[in-house]
């Protein structure tokens, strides 16, 4: 197991809200020793006890419900380096001596090629591993270009491409109720399934995001990669193992089967908006071209929406509806399957049959089965539901994938081929949003999204 994790630009958002977090976690499920070593590196001129004061309030802010000997045993010993991230005389004094380190890039994707280019300069030992976080390049082209700097530096299982996405209690219970469950695997498939949902709904505005979401958009921030990813599992035939060669395997079949858009089919099957002013809840949200820091001429989209179809023997016929949105009027979080209806049923004058959907919550975490049945005099048919509320997960999603890190576990990595087919997939729309063939639509802040949906 890796005992040293080096953070490259660790005074950045990611490493307070989200990694600090996560090794207070591994620390007080036992999963750390005294013999780890946390390594920040950053540009601010801070000594190590700077780094370690503004390491504790982060975790007091946001790992408050962690018991407190666990997160001052993550910052107690931590050093911090001021440097050049791309820079191997830099990168040298991280990575020094023979022990293997991960270590992690919370860097914008701009800097992955020069940093991990300075890492291999700089000489990481045997063992080490590269964290990248997504998205992994801007497009297609930048996708397979830093893949193949990757493949000159390091080999693929010394890469850990993230989407915390995979780590969700809920994710990988959608593989485990398909492929555990008799009842359903036998009908899990177009001949029984119409239609799938895959929706990320929120109802957080930009909040102060807007130097990273401003030059990214819904459809590169969550749709290319997290929604794609729950795309897969849903998807995938069943692996052999969950083992990493397995389950990566037949997540990449999934994605090489989406048929790709021709230009006129991404004019009718995708959507592309952003939210005006209005109200949500108690809070008056500005529009989006009003809030701090955004450039209106980037005609950035805060919902997409796109229909994939899968050219292969399992799906052929089934839609898959790929949604997310910013600034909505509630929270939807969900993986919908819709059951097509039986083909007849005897109760014709007791009302209309509801299509069975079976719905698994992602925030918060649930499993939902939505049936019809009779009224207590069988003279009227009447929804069934059956729901059960998942048991919280013993570690946060960047704890377990951290954990997965340090143990040299690549299964929940993304591989370089998944990455580039998940910008294959996305291509076709991006092209034509980008010739203006797809309107940017308006919808007012607290609605459900934009009129004209995707036909």
């Amino acid at each position: 197991m890796i005992r040293k994790l080096a953070i490259l630009g660790a005074t950045g958002d990611l490493t307070a809200r989200y990694l600090l977090p996560a090794l207070a976690a591994l620390r007080a499920a036992g999963e750390l020793g005294d013999a780890f070593q946390l390594v920040a590196v950053g540009r601010e001129n801070w000594t190590n006890e700077t780094f370690r004061n503004w390491a504790a309030t982060q975790l007091d802010r946001h790992a408050k419900q962690l018991p407190a000997p666990a997160r001052h045993a993550v910052v107690a010993n931590a050093r911090y380096w001021e440097g050049d991230v791309t820079n191997p005389s830099s990168m040298a004094a991280v990575v020094q001596g023979r022990e293997a380190l991960a270590a992690y890039l919370a860097l914008p994707p701009s800097v992955f090629p020069g940093a991990v280019t300075a890492l291999n300069r700089a000489g990481t030992a045997p063992g080490s591993i590269v964290v990248l976080e997504k998205p992994f390049g801007q497009d297609l082209r930048e996708a397979a270009e830093l893949n193949r700097l990757l493949s000159k530096l390091y080999p693929e299982q010394a890469i850990f491409r993230v989407d915390h996405f995979l780590a969700m209690t809920t994710v990988q219970n959608i593989l485990g109720t398909r492929l555990v469950n008799r009842v359903l695997e036998p009908i899990w498939n177009s001949a029984h399934i119409s239609r799938v949902d895959i929706i990320w709904d929120e109802s957080l505005a930009l909040e102060g995001r807007a130097g990273y979401y401003d030059g990214v958009g819904a459809l590169k921030d969550m749709l290319q990669n997290h929604l794609l990813q729950l795309l897969c599992l849903v998807a995938m035939e069943p692996p052999i193992s969950l083992g990493d060669r397995d389950l990566r395997d037949r997540k990449v079949d999934v994605l090489r089967s989406v048929r790709p858009l021709s230009l006129e089919e991404a004019a009718r099957r995708t959507c592309r908006a952003r939210y005006s002013s209005g109200q949500i809840g108690e809070r008056r949200v500005p529009a989006y071209t009003e809030e701090d820091g955004v450039n209106a001429e980037r005609r950035t989209e805060t919902f997409a929406e796109v229909h994939f179809e899968l050219d292969n023997w399992r799906w052929a016929g089934t839609m898959f509806r790929l949604r997310t949105g910013k600034a909505l009027g509630r929270d939807r979080k969900e993986v919908a399957v819709h059951f097509r209806p039986v083909p007849h049923h005897p109760f014709e004058h007791q009302g209309r049959a509801r299509s069975n959907v079976l719905r698994f919550g992602l925030e918060p975490e649930s499993v939902v089965l939505e049936l019809t049945g009779t009224g207590p005099s069988t003279d009227s048919l009447v929804p069934l539901v059956l729901a059960t509320r998942l048991e919280p997960a013993e570690l946060p999603p960047y704890a377990r994938l951290l954990l997965d890190i340090l143990r040299g576990n690549s299964a929940l990595s993304i591989r370089a081929d998944e990455a580039e087919e998940s910008w294959r997939v996305v291509t076709p729309a991006l092209e034509a949003w980008s010739k203006e063939l797809v309107p940017l639509q308006e919808y007012p802040a607290g609605s459900d999204g934009p009129s004209r949906p995707p036909s």
